[in-house]
């Protein structure tokens, strides 16, 4: 089996690993990757952040290995499938004829995980030198906020033992010839707004009720996104650079004529980069306060600020941005749309950039039939092969 056939078989069955919330098998991943990178003669170190959260680290060791290293980063969980929407298994990693590969994870981000390790087998298959340490890391829990993982392991000595100088983070696949290129991201708020009330027979015209205050809640909340909305059709803002604010539960109630004594709604929030979090935290509480008596907040995830990554004057993006010229890629610069685990690598004081090596695909992150095509698989790797030395020798 030549080296492509062999990338394609390791990507299609890491796919087939049930990586998938609620019960990740990360076991299952860390086991698979692990074997892999031991038969490529890597150094491979598996850190548990507690019982159910392991996380790969598999390492290339560079001829100046005391210069801060370059870090790989990616995760191996995936968000759950509506199985009757998709034409495959989710999990069967099934190829068409036309070389597209279906599975939950194809594109979020499974892809990238081998890619980088098929390229840095290629890389040290030709002999091509690299002066830092190369360290990918495969971390959990990155779809459900990584409380428990990035966030947690930036703060071990065994991230701190790493020499992080520089990550290569999690990007996004585009549908066109263009890359794009994250050096800042918005945060991620999911609240809870809790409106406690009268209760009682539903007959009764009751004062102080939870579903008025409710009311107000939702359409402040709604107001505010329409103006983001608006602001972002009127002014052609890309999504990174406006907050979106949507409803995204609604709890409370037991019986249809039964006031209930709370109503509990929650939103999800990607606060603007450049947008003052004090100022929206005022606004949530006046929101409340509105509302009427007892109603609160309560902050399920909440993302403090981080600095943007620089990258005038950076050595490790002058290399990354020698490469795509050289390469003849075109890129768009743009704050993530989303919320990765770069944030916390910022965070701590060290630079990062999202980058995925696809493009010319159809956008299916998160959504049903999620796939990606061999060959744009592929190209992915040889722009990695390149990519990789000359960061690591910036």
């Amino acid at each position: 089996m030549d080296r492509r056939d062999c990338a394609i078989v390791n990507f299609r069955n890491y796919l087939k690993i049930k990586s998938v919330h609620p019960e990740p098998d990360y076991d299952g991943c860390v086991n698979f990757l692990k074997k892999v990178a031991d038969e490529y003669g890597f150094q491979t170190t598996v850190f548990r952040l507690d019982d159910k959260r392991p996380v790969l680290i598999i390492s290339v060791e560079g001829s100046q290995p005391d210069l801060p290293s370059i870090l790989l980063n990616s995760h191996m969980d995936v968000v759950p499938v509506f199985e009757e929407e998709w034409k495959y298994d989710p999990f069967g990693a099934e190829m068409d004829s036309n070389g597209d590969i279906y599975a939950r994870g194809a594109q979020d981000m499974k892809c990238v995980t081998i890619a980088q390790l098929e390229a840095l087998k290629n890389i040290k298959s030709s002999g091509v030198g690299m002066k830092r340490t190369v360290h990918m890391t495969i971390l959990p829990d990155e779809e459900i906020g990584s409380d428990l993982g990035m966030a947690k392991f930036v703060h071990t000595e065994t991230f701190k033992n790493l020499n992080v100088g520089f990550d290569i983070d999690e990007g996004s696949i585009m549908d066109n010839d263009d890359y794009i290129i994250f050096n800042n991201e918005r945060c991620k708020w999911s609240i809870r707004i809790h409106c406690p009330g009268q209760s009682g027979h539903g007959s009764l015209l009751w004062d102080n009720t939870a579903g008025e205050k409710l009311r107000v809640v939702i359409d402040h909340f709604m107001d505010f996104r329409s103006k983001e909305a608006l602001k972002q059709k009127k002014h052609t803002y890309f999504l990174g650079d406006v907050t979106t604010v949507n409803l995204t539960s609604l709890q409370g109630g037991i019986q249809n004529n039964i006031l209930p004594p709370e109503i509990v709604v929650g939103f999800d929030l990607r606060i603007a980069a450049d947008v003052d979090h004090k100022e929206i935290e005022n606004w949530i509480n006046d929101v409340c306060k509105k509302a009427g008596e007892g109603v609160y907040p309560e902050y399920i995830q909440k993302d403090p600020q981080v600095p943007v990554t620089v990258l005038e004057g950076n050595v490790y993006w002058h290399a990354m941005d020698t490469t795509f010229k050289n390469l003849g890629m075109k890129y768009i610069r743009l704050n993530c749309f989303a919320a990765s685990d770069a944030r916390f690598v910022r965070g701590v004081g060290i630079p990062a950039i999202g980058f995925s090596p696809f493009n010319n695909s159809s956008v299916r992150l998160h959504d049903h039939n999620e796939y990606l095509n061999k060959d744009i698989f592929l190209k992915g790797i040889s722009i990695y092969e390149k990519l990789i030395p000359n960061v690591a020798n910036a």
